[in-house]
């Protein structure tokens, strides 16, 4: 079996499987074995029911008191039984179990495993394993891996396809040189693959995953570098100059740019009038101001007779930024024409977008990856720009370059990442930062709390919409998953709904829903005719509301600070006091101070940086920074060091080989070619 097989191939899976697993994008044999697990299940020594708290998944060691009580409501069976150590009672309860009543016997000695709750002032086990106590010595210290899931797929049956794969598959050839593998203290791949997956100890785990995510970084700053030394240096050919038209639109604006826009922008100005073609990165913090800058940028192509384009990775964001460049042409009185190009538009429409771009009639050309498909043909495309890079492979930001001769490349990113990071990171750019936020704009009040907050929260939320404002809550799942005790949108979204009075109106967003489906709920929830949006990350880059003040993230704790950052980004951006509401699960003190951090700091180069010395090898699973650049199992932040290691190694490489074409290398470049289209070409969302 050859991972470019389709899923097809492997014996159990039919149709009906097949779309399931497309929906988390398992297409073929390789996808399946790159589909990591996002947790494991770790079977520990067994404690007192004393030591039993509710929120956990714990092994209890108990003898039953009293009867096993079965009773029938309706189309469920619940049985039950109790526990009692001391002072302490422990109840368990099963569904649709009946035959637990002859299996379980009073006085008998098992140990019981699962989630325990608290209701009604009773700690209840809900549907626990059972075992004897010589089963539960096989089980102890295993790592059981944990996949995310969709509805209709267990983690049972990912957990034997995956195993059946592994057995069956072709071995992959070793394309890392053996040298670089001992001086970095590296396992073989394979080795890697089935361990990352099954493995047999909590050593056997990091060993597998230390290799796995070394190449990510491996393969990503390779082809990094390798674009750097095609680009660097060329010759700017656009002959561009300075233009009266941006010094009175800086003018014209109702605001006075900040230090740091102005400083960012002579830089950008310098780069497209000078003698070599621009490639910059603009990391600013959210609401810094990049979009006036990108527009500066776009509007001095304009002047000079060349086209701009401004790819954003979402349709809404293309639409906002197009009806905000639309909105300032017409203020200050510019005629240069602006157009829209995105996935919906279509037949006679996009026929004429096409035309215009073709003839030169359009300058201003904003959209989403549809701007790099083969029919889009520019007339002088003299800059790119990609908003939020960490959405786009690089082989999409040089296919868009690609169109128009060699553009002046600029790249906006919110995404506040350590410098000595990203110099690793975006190595083929030059770095400006944008440290500073506009003077109107006022601190976002932030507060940490346990899930005991969410009445008061409730409540809050309330009073904030009657006042006019709107809300987002932030989830960490789409929908329930097997094995993971954490919110998600769909249940959250429907319980909120009978919470809030019905006046109100709640919806959801996440990233599986159609793109129509998302860009109509965005609107409307731009339009105020949604009040509380309850979503998954996916509106960390989303449309601009300045109407919403309130963010509240349900299970915090699972995300990385970075990341909680950009969350909240999302509201404090019109007039009103904006607040942010972050709740943690569990009773885990460092978890709190971490969180803490939040609510001492609104900076998000601060914040990075704590998080990047917060965050250490050993923190290897539960928390990603899930939207940076899009890593299928590093992180930048827990994996610093790794990241580190990976980007000397590939300057070793390319030092001693720049083309990798010795016959040593012959491997490795066809992993990376591999890697390029399987990584690289594909969108973020």
């Amino acid at each position: 079996m050859r991972e470019q097989d389709s899923i097809r191939n492997v014996k159990g899976i039919g149709e009906k499987t097949e779309k399931l697993l497309g929906k988390l994008g398992i297409f073929t044999v390789g996808d399946l074995l790159r589909y990591y697990p996002r947790d494991y299940d770790e079977y520990r020594e067994p404690v007192e029911i004393s030591q039993a708290h509710p929120g956990k998944k714990t092994a209890v060691l108990a003898r039953l008191s009293g009867k096993v009580g079965v009773k029938n409501t309706g189309r469920l069976t619940v049985v039950t039984a109790s526990a009692r150590q001391g002072e302490q009672t422990l109840w368990f309860t099963w569904y649709n179990m009946p035959f637990l009543r002859n299996t379980l016997r009073p006085g008998g000695l098992y140990i019981f495993r699962g989630l325990i709750v608290e209701k009604k002032g009773r700690r209840i086990m809900e549907h626990p394993e059972i075992f004897s106590r010589e089963q539960y010595e096989e089980r102890l210290h295993v790592l059981y891996p944990i996949y995310s899931l969709t509805k209709g797929l267990t983690n049972k049956f990912m957990v034997k396809i995956m195993k059946q794969v592994l057995e069956e598959r072709e071995m992959t050839q070793e394309y890392l040189p053996e040298e670089y593998r001992n001086h970095y203290q590296l396992a073989e791949y394979n080795y890697a693959l089935t361990h990352i997956h099954f493995p047999e100890s909590r050593e056997d785990m990091i060993l597998g995953r230390k290799r796995l995510v070394f190449d990510e970084f491996f393969l990503f700053v390779l082809s990094i570098r390798m674009m750097k030394e095609k680009n660097q240096n060329r010759e700017n050919t656009f002959h561009l100059k300075p233009v009266w038209e941006t010094e009175k639109l800086i003018e014209n604006l109702p605001y006075e740019l900040t230090r740091a826009q102005k400083r960012v922008w002579n830089e950008i100005e310098t780069n497209m009038t000078g003698k070599h073609l621009m490639s910059r990165l603009v990391q600013g913090d959210v609401g810094s101001g990049k979009t006036i800058i990108a527009f500066l940028a776009m509007l001095l192509a304009a002047a000079n007779g060349c086209q701009a384009a401004l790819m954003a990775p979402t349709e809404v964001l293309a639409r906002q930024h197009y009806e905000g460049m639309c909105r300032l042409l017409k203020d200050q009185g510019l005629s240069y024409q602006a157009v829209l190009l995105t996935g919906s538009v279509k037949g006679k429409e996009k026929k004429e977008i096409y035309r215009q771009i073709q003839e030169g009639e359009a300058k201003l050309i904003i959209g989403t990856h549809a701007l790099i498909q083969e029919k889009v043909l520019y007339q002088k495309l003299a800059l790119v720009i990609t908003d939020e890079q960490h959405r786009f492979g690089v082989n999409q930001r040089e296919d868009l370059s690609g169109k128009g001769g060699k553009p002046h490349v600029l790249v906006m990113s919110a995404t506040p990442i350590p410098r000595t990071l990203g110099i690793i990171l975006y190595g083929d750019l030059d770095i400006s930062v944008m440290d500073e936020l506009p003077a109107k704009r006022l601190p976002i009040k932030n507060c940490v709390v346990d899930t005991s907050y969410r009445p008061k929260a409730y409540k809050f939320m309330e009073n904030q919409i009657s006042q006019g404002r709107q809300i987002y809550v932030i989830c960490p799942m789409v929908e329930e998953s097997e094995g993971l005790e954490a919110e998600n949108v769909l249940d959250y979204s429907r319980s909120l709904s009978e919470i809030l009075p019905p006046q109100i109106k709640v919806a959801y967003l996440h990233g599986r829903m159609k793109a129509a489906e998302k860009n109509e709920i965005m609107e409307a929830f731009a339009k105020n005719e949604i009040q509380v949006l309850v979503s998954t990350t996916v509106i960390e880059v989303g449309v601009n509301v300045p109407n919403a003040s309130v963010m509240m993230v349900e299970n915090a704790e699972r995300f990385g600070l970075a990341q909680l950052h950009q969350l909240r980004g999302r509201v404090g951006r019109g007039v009103h006091q904006s607040y942010c509401i972050f709740i943690y699960g569990g009773d885990d003190e460092e978890t709190r101070k971490r969180l803490e951090i939040l609510v001492k700091s609104n900076d998000g180069f601060y914040i990075a940086g704590e998080d990047l010395r917060l965050r250490g090898p050993g923190d290897l699973m539960g928390i990603r920074q899930s939207g940076m650049l899009e890593f299928r199992l590093g992180d930048i932040f827990q994996d610093a060091d790794i990241l580190k290691k990976a980007s000397e190694a590939a300057g070793a490489v390319l030092l001693l080989d720049p083309d990798l074409g010795l016959e040593q290398n012959r491997r490795l470049k066809d992993r990376l070619l591999s890697y390029a289209k399987d990584k690289m070409d594909s969108p973020g969302l």
